[in-house]
């Protein structure tokens, strides 16, 4: 990224205590142990919810690597985009909260106002580099302390997409009486070796900037916001559909630059606006401890393998593939739910690629209503 596009952006996109708060809520859910080691000594998740609780209705929302607890709604105070799914959720949609109580919580580990690697730790300093490893699994656990927390014992619906449809899965495995529905969407049962590898090159790239100073970077006046930008390109093209890219953009030039001296094809500045754009939001901190956590995620391991542990869900699941995806492959989804007692398989028809499952709205809503109703 060059230089100007990254001039005056913050060291962090990170909510610190004392930010506005907006919509967002906070729960303490204590010290909580982890599977590869160690521990928090305390936690908290941020969440955000939507309706009113009946005892019977609470529907669980899980956001992707990026995303936060802001699901639907404007931008505002502490908050500095709208909801990633606008369009789901609220009266008379998918779900509607005359009838349902959405939650969703910021994941553990993330920079939305939940405990991560820049939140300030027991000695008034961020975790940083201390912070410890987490896996999908310690996320999950997390979030079922905040569900003791506010009171559900069972949810009516799971949702989650790419990182939070790992998180729905486990959800399913490890309490498999909380979960009555489960909704996936473009992910699938294991981190495969691409997925493993995408990631762990995004992660060497922040960590290759000389700003990230071993994760300690939170008292400096630059961040790895120049790694952070690489990240974010590296991942978004494997989020989007190859074709869609070359009817977008084609070999184009960007409006006023000629690339034979030197300027930009238009490709490459809607890359520089991405990476941009998610450095002013999120921390590079959490962004490699959700990667690591990405690539922990196995709903077999330990548990006598992958086609064992999906024969073990018993939630009424519909799983939803994006035929473009080439991040999170078609067939993973087939697997899940060639796996799933009883699930059922969807297949969106999106040009978008692995993001098909946040921009195609209705296709997921119709997905959501049918399994709601079934």
């Amino acid at each position: 990224m060059s230089d100007s596009a990254v001039a005056g952006l913050p060291v962090t996109g990170a909510w610190r205590p004392g930010d506005p708060v907006g919509a967002r809520r906070f729960a303490d859910i204590g010290a909580l142990a982890l599977e590869w080691g160690g521990a928090l000594p305390s936690a908290t998740l941020a969440y955000e919810t939507w309706g009113s609780y009946d005892g019977s209705n609470a529907v669980l929302v899980e956001h992707a690597l990026t995303g936060d607890a802001h699901v639907v709604g404007p931008a505002g105070p502490g908050q500095p985009t709208g909801g990633w799914w606008d369009g789901l959720i609220g009266p008379g949609r998918a779900l509607d909260t005359n009838r349902w109580f959405v939650v969703a919580p910021n994941v553990l580990g993330g920079c939305g106002g939940s405990t991560g690697p820049s939140s300030i730790a027991s000695d008034g300093s961020p975790w940083g580099s201390r912070f410890p490893r987490l896996t999908i699994r310690d996320q999950v656990r997390a979030e079922i302390a905040l569900a003791k927390v506010l009171g559900i014992e069972r949810w009516a619906l799971m949702v989650g997409g790419s990182m939070g449809g790992m998180r729905s899965l486990e959800w399913a495995f490890m309490q498999p009486t909380a979960v009555e529905r489960l909704l996936l969407l473009a992910t699938c049962a294991a981190a495969s070796a691409e997925q493993i590898a995408l990631c762990s090159t995004q992660v060497s790239a922040i960590k290759a900037d000389p700003a990230w100073l071993g994760g300690d970077y939170y008292g400096s006046s630059v961040g790895p916001v120049a790694g952070m930008g690489i990240a974010r390109k590296i991942a978004h093209i494997s989020y989007r559909g190859s074709l869609e890219l070359e009817s977008r953009f084609g070999r184009a030039a960007q409006d006023g630059e000629d690339p034979s001296s030197g300027g930009r094809f238009a490709i490459e500045s809607y890359l520089d606006h991405h990476a941009t754009k998610l450095a002013r939001r999120f921390d590079a901190g959490s962004y490699v401890l959700l990667s690591e956590a990405m690539n922990s995620h196995d709903i077999g391991r330990g548990r006598g393998g992958v086609g064992t542990a999906l024969g073990a869900i018993t939630a009424s699941t519909v799983v939803v593939s994006v035929d473009t995806d080439r991040l999170y492959r078609p067939e993973q989804q087939s697997a899940l739910a060639s796996g799933i007692p009883g699930a059922t398989l969807t297949t969106v028809q999106s040009p978008y690629g692995h993001d098909g499952f946040l921009i195609e709205v209705a296709a997921v809503a119709a997905a959501t209503e049918a399994l709601l109703t079934a």
